[in-house]
């Protein structure tokens, strides 16, 4: 209490008090004394106020012109943004149009009275049936996060986490049981489709999945869930289980519904004609 008594009491420290009477004792302090001095701190003031009211002028002539090159901006801005949106709209039209052509085409191009068939094993239209469902996470203690968001680099050991190889091997062995459509996480796989990593992350044709991983097999259902279990890649996903402790689970589905791929690849193939003793006499006749 003395320490805040003595504070309100002497609110000016007690060096300024003395600085101030030797001043005024002095005769320096206060207003000056001549009338050059005087004369001198009226002319800067009458500097100073001008140098404002200049600038308050200026600033006030040209408040205008800059707001209006401000709505000018904004609204070259929403032009461009318009624009640019109109583009990418046109760019995705386009891209279904291409797309749409590429499965018509695809679908046209089989044979044996079965295009359907082709559009299928080309991933180009979407498959729904009965198959199988498998889900394939890290093990509990793996550190995955689970924020929904795919891995990054974080350099990690061969326990606990899924690998593209294993992927992989899970797919390869579902396609060898009888699978007739696999997509992972909603991504549908076809014959050129890849499975790699980046880093701890999985891609699928460059696109990364976040754990669970979803695998979704059209086929017979039974028949094809036992088919894999009993092959060597199921045996090979219940040691990754048992030894690390991935979690698997699979089901029989009756109705799954698979998407078709985001894009196909069109091309065209010549059949390969074997040369005979003709064609190769035509051919050094032709020569």
């Amino acid at each position: 209490m003395s320490l805040l008594t003595n504070v309100m009491d002497h609110s000016l420290d007690d060096g300024y008090a003395e600085a101030a009477a030797r001043r005024q004792a002095d005769g320096t302090g206060g207003m000056p004394k001549t009338l050059r001095a005087r004369l001198g701190l009226a002319a800067g003031l009458v500097l100073a106020a001008l140098v404002v009211t200049v600038g308050a002028a200026q600033a006030r002539v040209a408040a205008p012109v800059v707001a209006k090159e401000r709505e000018e901006l904004i609204d070259r801005i929403d032009r461009e943004t318009e624009a640019a949106d109109k583009l990418e709209d046109s760019v995705d039209e386009l891209r279904d149009d291409v797309s749409a052509r590429q499965r018509q085409a695809l679908e046209q191009s089989g044979g044996g009275g079965e295009p359907h068939l082709v559009g299928v094993l080309a991933g180009a239209v979407e498959v729904h049936g009965p198959g199988v469902k498998l889900v394939v996470n890290d093990a509990e203690d793996a550190g995955t996060g689970g924020d929904g968001e795919a891995r990054g680099t974080s350099g990690f050991s061969d326990t606990g986490r899924v690998r593209d190889r294993d992927m992989q091997r899970v797919v390869n062995g579902l396609w060898a049981s009888g699978a007739e459509a696999i997509a992972v996480n909603g991504q549908r796989l076809t014959a050129l489709s890849a499975i790699r990593a980046a880093g701890d992350a999985i891609l699928v044709d460059n696109k990364p999945l976040v754990p669970p991983y979803t695998v979704l097999a059209v086929g017979d259902g039974k028949r094809l869930s036992t088919r894999f279990q009993d092959s060597l890649d199921g045996l090979y996903l219940h040691a990754l289980q048992e030894n690390y402790g991935i979690r698997t689970a699979i089901s029989v589905e009756d109705g799954l519904r698979i998407p078709a791929a985001p894009s196909v690849i069109v091309r065209t193939a010549q059949p390969h004609l074997e040369k005979t003793e003709e064609t190769e006499q035509s051919e050094k006749g032709t020569s």
